[in-house]
This record gives structure tokens, sequence and C-alpha cells, in this order.
């Protein structure tokens, strides 16, 4: 792990979809070994990034695009694109767990192709266009941290961002950058897009990585809008964001220092009462 002062070059891809999961993740492969060309230490991809966003509809066939984590076929290629890029590789997949478990699923992947665990999304959507319950039980696994070759790294994935309990557990456990890939349509989110994950970086003094999809594609009309971006424990957006029709890779710069210093100004975490909070999680 760096020092608590090292600057951390990060990547994340905001990507179209192709048509075909081969194709999608070669995509992927190509844009993770341009990040690493441009020095990127991590890169994230964007919810379930090898498959379109099939829950626009609720339909079995789609229950073939899941496979075992870490053992399946995607996984085991980015462990590989991970150890031949010397990156850090967050990978958002469809998991099957055995016969009947299903999960939206991230796994992270350290430098050397290790596999350090995996994160399963909490809060799971049941709306139009984004029918998750007919695919996907609620995460069991809590909310990791990973000590990776480039910091303590965290996931949150697309909906749970709406829910700050799991931004505060990742902050206790010492996450310095959040990934929270996404797939998210311009009419439902777009005004909070650019306001949860910004408060969640405040609140919570860390860097997070906000991954959007972006266009339309094949199961329904959602207009996936990118606008992915960096943004720092200070609420700032680290340059520009991303365009919300184009597809694109994102490389910032993070300091990691900027941690600490926000942590000793604000002192957030030194004025929490848990000892007040009981009945925010009674049932």
């Amino acid at each position: 792990m760096p020092d608590v002062g090292g600057v951390v070059r990060a990547a994340l891809v905001q990507a179209t979809w192709t048509g075909d999961t081969e194709s999608m993740i070669a995509k992927h492969e190509e844009h993770a070994r341009e990040a690493a060309r441009q020095g990127a230490r991590i890169i994230g991809f964007q919810e379930v990034f090898n498959a379109p966003y099939f829950c626009q509809v609720q339909d079995a066939e789609h229950y073939r695009r899941a496979e075992p984590v870490p053992d399946g076929p995607t996984i085991g290629r980015m462990s590989e694109l991970a150890r031949r890029t010397g990156m850090v590789v967050v990978a958002p997949v469809f998991e099957r767990d055995g016969s009947g478990f299903y999960y939206n699923t991230a796994a992270v992947i350290d430098a050397d192709g290790s596999v350090l665990g995996t994160y399963r999304k909490h809060h799971i959507p049941q709306l139009p266009g984004f029918w998750e319950k007919f695919y996907f039980r609620p995460g069991n696994l809590g909310w990791p941290v990973f000590d990776t070759a480039v910091g303590k790294v965290g996931v949150y994935i697309c909906y749970d961002r709406h829910f700050p309990e799991g931004w505060r557990a990742l902050g206790l456990g010492g996450a310095q950058i959040v990934y929270n890939p996404s797939a998210t349509s311009r009419g439902l989110s777009s005004y909070l897009w650019q306001l949860e994950q910004p408060a969640a970086a405040v609140a919570n003094a860390y860097y997070v990585a906000a991954i959007n999809r972006v266009g339309t594609e094949t199961y329904g009309d959602n207009d996936f809008y990118g606008s992915s971006y960096f943004v720092d424990p200070r609420g700032q957006f680290v340059g520009e964001v991303a365009s919300d029709k184009e597809e694109e890779l994102v490389v910032r710069d993070l300091d990691l220092g900027r941690i600490e210093e926000v942590r000793r100004q604000w002192a957030f975490y030194r004025d929490r009462r848990p000892d007040a909070y009981g009945k925010l999680v009674q049932p």
C-alpha cells in the first residue's frame, strides 16, 4: 500500500454496448491497456460491464449471462489483464453462486492478478426499466474494503448510492477510493448524479469514482447518460466530467494525502454519535 500522502493515477471506463459479450470484454481490455500506457494503476468498469443492461426487461433468458466468481471466464480474463498491465481492476459482473443464487457483483483484482474478493450489491431496485429483483438476491457479504497495490479500495453499486449507510461503512473500513459502477438513465436520476456521490465523498472523506453507462441498448429505451467522474474528499470534481453521450476512458491523479487533511480539518469521524443511532437500524 502506498504512503498515505501518495498520488495514485486512477481510471474508469464508460462504455456503449457492442452487441455481444466477447467484443464488449475485448473493448474494455483495450481501454485498460490504454489506461496502463497513460500510467494508471487502477481501473474500474460499469455495472455488469460484459453485458447489456438486461434488467430493462424481465426475461429468464438472461440468466445465461451469469457466471461463477472468481472462477468464471470473465473474471479469469480480468485477472490476466490485471497481471499483464500491473493495474488493480474493479470488474462488475452477473454472478451465479450455485443453483438459483444470483447476485449483482464486482470482483476486486489486485495488480498481480489475484482476486482479493467481491462486493455484492445490497439494495436491489424493482422499477420500470430497472427490474433487478427478477435477477438478483440482495448482497450478503457486507461492505468489504480491500488492501490493494494502490491503497484501500471499496465498491458500492448503482442503486446502493441512494443509501448513506453503505458509504459510511466503507469509510469506517478505511476506504480511500470507492468505485460506484452504475447503469442509470437520463429521465430517472440525472438530477441526482452530480449530487449524491460528491456528498458521499464529503461525508465520508474519500475519493469516489462514479461510473455510468452511455447510450441506448438492445433491451429498452433507457438513455444512459455517462457523465462519469472522479470526486475528491472535498466534493470537488477531479478534472472534467465525462461526456453524456460518448464512450470515454477517464484517467485522473488522486492525491490520497487529501483524505487525512480533510479528516483532520472537518473531523466528521471524530464527531459521530454511534451511541445515538440505534433506532436508525431498527425494522
